[in-house]
């Protein structure tokens, strides 16, 4: 239900689905629009609406990422094996809802949204690892410098623990990543929708010459900042597609995690291939010249009459292909957002985005107030409509489940109705489209074989499937002197993770409850090696009942019992005698197994 306009560099049309109002900008840029239709008014962020969200996560490789920690308003859910996540029916701010992905070793994913009331958003995330580019001394300073040209630098004595705001003198580790503002992967990667808050406190459109995302921690892991009334210095490389449009200063804009918008805070100076300003703090930084825009709207349907769910729509400028953006349309067909004004555009709808054949093409022209074309109708063969059903082991319809679609590798999500049918329409690519479809099923902790089919224009019958081939139960259980303790997943949260900068790096466990109930434990072993029946060695174990530090009387070994790929299952099993903490040093039997989604 969004659309985003972007000039780009000649490259493949770029894969993004976000159901959220965006930026159409004259540098691969994002367009979003003010629920008047109108911009630079001051954000409301007392109206809140009732929204839903789902999406899927992926990491750096593309990889769906599990267990990943999202949270939108009051709701707080985990990502499953495909990436995917849900909320429902939340409050939340009318003019800026904010939708906040955090996983270990990561940057967190933010995007931001203007709510309807009642309507759903959807996002494709791509998360940032923090890979620290380089150290240096917080009393002396010193700069990092990445490949691609991005450099920070601190100042002497400029170092801080953000919590104590006590001065660092210690080693400082800058974790430091660009976002290239010509990639076909900044609508993923970046955060928020790139609007803006002026320094009039005014919402703004904001055109990217580059941004950055950067972090400073201690030699502990200690979360660092620039000390009160001290400057660091940003380098942004200025990619060579962007010079002749760049001005020779720009404004600069931090994110703000909590409002969701970029806030403008200095300036920066053009020299060379870059840009360079200074910064009193970090998080994200983003170097934009502010803009305006009218709103687009319109309905994508087949000839039935049957809505085109997430449908491919580009938009570009006509006589200057480059200025092209992209969107997906909502379940009941919609694409909307921000398109420029006083222009020729030329709207083109297209099963996917790998995919370059056209279903429609239509030329419009823009003035100064906004723009709905309507109901577009695509060809009969340009969709497939697939109908099916879900059993459970006993042959009774699933009626709390979904269906994953997977569909030119990337995932979609189709809920069940209440009676275990699915029903719903996609573009097809070229002639014909592969598809495979899984069942799951929330009540059993079941999932289905996958089932593989080709469709083409017309409707199609899946079949029955049964949701009872393969186990997704997820379970965290263990005894302290023959008292159990047990974590299951949904209702509890599990998580896996690791830390890719230790050397070899631990598979980590963390089972936790709800917030009130504030019970929480982890375990980290040896990942090198691991396999079906491999012992894997023990490096900690932590609950409340034995206290911290607890150490071992002796070394423990994980039995490793299932080990599947990333996304499916990994499960294990270990007993030994720990020790609590002094004085008392009491010794405690443990016995503890689990089973968990490998999140990688």
């Amino acid at each position: 239900m969004l659309l985003i306009l972007a000039k780009k560099v000649p490259v493949l049309l770029i894969a993004f689905f976000v159901f959220s109002l965006l930026f159409f900008l004259s540098c691969q840029k994002e367009l979003s629009v003010e629920s008047n239709g109108l911009s630079g008014s001051v954000p409301d962020f007392t109206t809140k609406v009732s929204s839903s969200v789902t999406g899927f996560i992926t990491d750096e490789n593309d990889l769906p990422v599990a267990n990943a920690l999202v949270s939108m308003g009051s709701a707080i859910t985990e990502s499953d094996k495909y990436g995917l996540f849900k909320i429902k029916n939340v409050q939340v701010v009318k003019d800026a809802a904010v939708v906040t992905v955090i996983h270990p070793g990561y940057f967190n994913g933010i995007k931001t949204y203007l709510a309807t009331d009642g309507k759903a958003a959807f996002f494709r995330i791509k998360l940032i690892p923090k890979i620290i580019a380089g150290t240096v001394n917080g009393a002396i300073g010193g700069n990092v410098t990445l490949a691609n040209g991005l450099i920070v630098n601190l100042p002497t004595n400029g170092v801080v623990n953000a919590t104590t705001n006590a001065a660092y003198t210690g080693q400082v580790n800058i974790a430091a990543h660009w976002i290239n503002p010509t990639g076909t992967e900044l609508n993923r990667t970046m955060p928020g929708d790139l609007r803006g808050v002026d320094t009039a406190g005014s919402v703004k459109l904001l055109t990217t010459y580059g941004m950055a995302a950067v972090e400073l921690t201690g030699a502990a892991g200690e979360l660092l900042q620039i000390a009160p009334g001290k400057k660091a210095t940003l380098t942004l490389p200025l990619p060579s597609a962007l010079a002749a449009s760049a001005p020779a200063s720009i404004p600069l804009w931090y994110f703000d995690e909590k409002s969701g918008l970029w806030k403008e805070e200095g300036s920066a100076a053009k020299t060379g291939n870059s840009y360079i300003g200074t910064v009193s703090h970090f998080s994200y930084w983003n170097c934009d010249m502010p803009s305006n825009f009218v709103r687009f709207n319109c309905t994508i349907t087949n000839g039935k009459g049957i809505p085109i769910t997430n449908a491919y729509v580009k938009i570009s400028v006509v006589g200057d292909p480059q200025r092209a953006g992209y969107g997906y349309t909502d379940s009941t067909g919609f694409n909307s957002g921000g398109v420029p004004n006083n222009e020729t555009l030329l709207l083109e709808v297209f099963g996917e985005y790998n995919c370059l054949a056209g279903l429609y093409a239509k030329n419009f022209t823009t003035g100064t107030t906004d723009v709905s074309l309507g109901k577009i109708v695509i060809p009969a063969s340009a969709s497939a409509t697939i109908t099916g059903n879900v059993t459970d082991c006993s042959n009774k319809p699933v009626t709390n489940g979904f269906i994953v679609m997977q569909k030119d590798g990337l995932n979609f999500y189709q809920p069940l109705s209440n009676t275990g049918t699915f029903n719903f329409t996609t573009a097809i690519c070229n002639t014909t489209s592969s598809l495979t479809l899984i069942a799951e099923d929330n009540t059993a902790l079941k999932a289905s074989a996958p089932v593989n089919l080709t469709v083409s224009g017309g409707d199609f019958q899946a079949g029955t499937l049964i949701a009872c081939t393969f186990s997704t139960l997820q379970f965290f259980n263990y005894s302290i002197n023959a008292t159990n303790y047990s974590f299951t997943a949904p209702a509890d949260s599990l998580t896996q993770y690791t830390k890719p900068q230790n050397t070899p790096p631990p598979i980590i466990i963390i089972a936790s409850r709800p917030p009130t109930n504030n019970q929480s434990a982890m375990i980290d072993f040896v990942q090198t090696g691991a396999a079906v029946n491999s012992q894997q060695n023990l490096i900690s174990f932590s609950c409340p009942e034995i206290g911290n530090p607890s150490t071992f009387v002796i070394p423990i070994n994980v039995k490793i019992t299932e080990y599947g790929v990333i996304g499916q299952f990994m499960a294990g099993n270990f007993t030994g005698t720990f020790k609590g903490p002094a004085p008392t040093n009491i010794q405690y039997q443990v016995t503890c197994s689990f089973r968990v989604r490998r999140a990688m």
